[in-house]
């Protein structure tokens, strides 16, 4: 049976906030990720392993980072994630765009694209 949108944005946010900013990804990918996870970053290897071995050298190498997450945007099985994450509380951090496909409320796919915040910018309007 088909989630809803609204069922799929709760899903990805634990899922999420679960693998990285709790520090379990394990827990995370038992929860939420179906039976195949194909992954587009190109730092990581489909399936839940390679996932779980990203998440923990990524957090292993940054004790401090966080995401904060400022959207979730969701259409049928996508969920699109707009966040800021923080290597460290006083850095500027980075602007991250995820988008993950769900089927049957399990999380099968994952995109991301990053960029860096500007010490300036053309403009006062923030990129959150």
């Amino acid at each position: 049976m088909p989630h809803t949108p609204e069922q799929n944005k709760a899903i990805v946010r634990e899922f999420y906030d679960l693998a990285f900013n709790q520090r379990q990804p394990e827990a995370a990918v038992a929860k939420h990720v179906g039976g195949m996870y194909r992954q587009h970053n190109p730092m990581a290897g489909d399936g839940p392993g390679p996932f779980i071995s990203f998440v923990k050298w990524f957090t292993g190498e940054n004790p401090q980072m966080r995401f904060d997450f400022k959207r979730f945007i969701a259409d049928g099985d996508l969920v699109a994630v707009h966040s800021h994450l923080r290597l460290s509380p006083e850095a500027r951090g980075t602007a991250v765009m995820d988008i993950f496909r769900l089927e049957n409320g399990k999380i099968v796919e994952h995109w991301d694209v990053l960029q860096e915040v500007p010490e300036t910018a053309e403009n006062q309007n923030t990129m959150f």
